[in-house]
């Protein structure tokens, strides 16, 4: 049966969603696995090891028991909102890695392999679905109906209108400097000299601040106070079990990658050689001029999210104010201070 351009188009977008999905579930268990091992080495013991090899198994294992204990609901709850909210936290987790490109631009009955969908507003895009996962913990926190899950959910709320501002405006100078909102642009920009014509160093202020306002965007240590189990119990998923809790879980490690791919493409060339003229992405022939940049892409992730779990295991959280004051004070002064910065840096040279 002859298919048509159009079919073929449909047929491919949906490999490609499938594809992207299942490698972003499996990466988000090991990514768990990861933290585990690595803080385990970090504190010297061994992290998981008896599920299989090295532990590899162990999120299999993980897996399985949460799909399969007790699904407890409270009487009190709001039930639709209830069984909304982590609905929409994975949602809006994993949609957001659609505009992302993986490589370089590798075309198939003109589809493109390597993204899902090249918009020219795929930054916007992102920030924009990232910012509405916040509905989904702080929807959570009010259907439970706990003073608990509540004040854990807003501070969430609180954290994102605090830290959105100051990681919207970080990513200001990068968009001057290319002129596009188009991340596979983006990219490009950084591709002629390799690590030299990253952004990471006229943006280095820029890309601090983003750093920062990832870490409370995401909830993550030292600025994880919607769940701080010292204060708040477990903060906004208190009443959550079986996978309802795991929806939740996956949505926080979700994140935690799409703000690495984000770093990579805006301040770290993006799927690009950092070796530049010495190896450039068409070296190998035309299969590995395909599969290079793909693994250079996966490795400055990598290295993201084994930043994340550095930090995770070593520095304390924030008291509250502590972590309001950081990002009312600091962060959004030094974010406008870099737009600034670019704009005259760009003024002279044009």
């Amino acid at each position: 049966m002859h298919l048509t351009d159009t079919q073929i188009f449909i047929l491919l977008t949906i490999l490609k969603i499938v594809v992207v999905l299942v490698i972003t579930l499996t990466s988000v268990a090991y990514t768990v696995l990861l933290e585990r091992k690595v803080i385990g080495l970090i504190q010297n013991r061994w992290g998981p090891s008896r599920v299989g090899p090295f532990g590899l198994f162990q999120p299999l294992a993980d897996g399985i028991k949460l799909f399969l204990k007790e699904d407890l609901m409270p009487f009190a709850v709001e039930r639709p909102l209830f069984v909304l909210a982590p609905l929409i936290a994975l949602s809006c987790a994993l949609v957001s890695i659609a505009v992302v490109p993986f490589g370089n631009v590798f075309e198939y009955h003109g589809v493109d392999l390597f993204q899902i969908s090249d918009i020219n507003i795929g930054l916007l895009v992102i920030l924009g679905i990232t910012s509405i996962g916040v509905y989904g913990i702080a929807l959570s926190g009010w259907s439970s109906n706990n003073k608990y899950s509540l004040l854990g959910s807003l501070r969430a709320s609180a954290q994102v209108i605090s830290y959105e501002l100051a990681l919207g405006l970080s990513l200001v100078g990068v968009v001057m400097r290319s002129g596009s909102l188009r991340l596979r642009d983006i990219v490009d920009t950084q591709a002629t000299h390799g690590f030299l014509s990253w952004n990471i160093w006229p943006q280095l202020l820029g890309f601090f601040v983003y750093l920062m306002a990832a870490y409370a965007e995401t909830n993550r240590a030292p600025f994880d106070l919607p769940e701080a189990e010292s204060e708040l119990v477990a903060g906004y998923h208190t009443e959550y079990s079986s996978m309802k809790f795991a929806m939740f879980f996956m949505a926080e490690y979700a994140n935690m990658i799409t703000v690495s791919c984000v770093a990579t493409l805006l301040f770290f060339g993006g799927a690009s050689s950092p070796l530049g003229h010495f190896l450039p992405d068409n070296f190998g022939g035309p299969i590995l001029m395909h599969i290079f940049p793909v693994l250079w892409f996966v490795f400055k992730v990598f290295c993201f999210l084994f930043l994340y779990i550095w930090v995770r295991s070593t520095l304390p959280r924030f008291r509250y104010d502590q972590l309001m004051s950081f990002g009312w004070k600091w962060l959004l002064p030094l974010s406008m201070l870099n737009i600034v910065g670019t704009a005259l840096v760009l003024a002279f040279k044009g």
